[in-house]
């Protein structure tokens, strides 16, 4: 992306390294800025495994690097899916992720005195439903929405498996590294100058990129 400036430094957490290599070029594309990225000591492989590790992240974040913000990125499963309702103040859903991502991130940085010249880092937080495939599937079947899979959670018929969004992804449900961050990157390569499909068809990624965009407006 050579014709934008650089901008925010940014941190990403995410289920596997593949995500976190295709999520890179997702917010560049909502920022519409280079990113300089900056390492976390520690790493996550699942969804426990990221709000499990991010309270020390955030920490490590704020004392130790120059860090603007931190993305969270995580698939919801089969877990209930974030709605505008829960946006309100003050509220918060417990079976929600976007809400306990959320929710870890305020009882963390609540308890952090200033570091490096700024009172706390930022959050920026997403939800895949219900995988992060289904991000990368996003204007190649009309069928793989955010909509789809939750009315198929209310009807208790399923309009697909997250195991077909692997296969139809990488052609296997057991990809290698290399090859799952190959063809994650090529996926999302459709949405490097447009996000709106995304942000229409998925509002967990919506809710990414408003956070992204607060903090783009708070950089200026």
């Amino acid at each position: 992306m050579t014709d934008v400036r650089a901008g925010l430094k940014l941190a990403i957490i995410s289920e596997s390294p593949a995500d976190e290599a295709a999520l890179k070029v997702l917010v560049e594309a909502v920022l519409r800025e280079r990113v300089t990225w900056v390492t976390p000591t520690l790493r996550a492989r699942g969804w426990p495994s990221v709000a499990q590790v991010l309270p020390a992240v955030i920490r490590h974040l704020h004392f130790n690097t120059d860090a603007d913000g931190i993305v969270v990125v995580v698939d919801s499963d089969d877990s209930l899916v974030h709605t505008p309702e829960h946006d309100a103040p003050g509220y918060y859903h417990p079976h929600c992720r976007i809400c306990q991502l959320r929710g870890v991130y305020r009882q963390t940085v609540k308890k952090l005195p200033a570091a490096r010249g700024r009172d706390r880092i930022l959050r920026a937080v997403g939800v895949a439903v219900p995988a992060v495939e289904a991000w990368y599937l996003c204007g190649r079947d009309e069928r793989v929405t955010e909509a789809v899979w939750t009315r198929g959670q209310e009807s208790g018929v399923m309009p697909y498996t997250r195991g077909e969004l692997k296969w139809r992804v990488y052609g296997t449900d057991r990809p290698s590294l290399a090859h799952e961050t190959r063809c994650a990157l090529e996926e999302v390569a459709r949405h490097r100058k447009d996000t709106r499909r995304l942000e229409n068809d998925f509002p967990g990624f919506a809710s990414l990129a408003k956070d992204l965009r607060e903090w783009r407006q708070m950089n200026r």
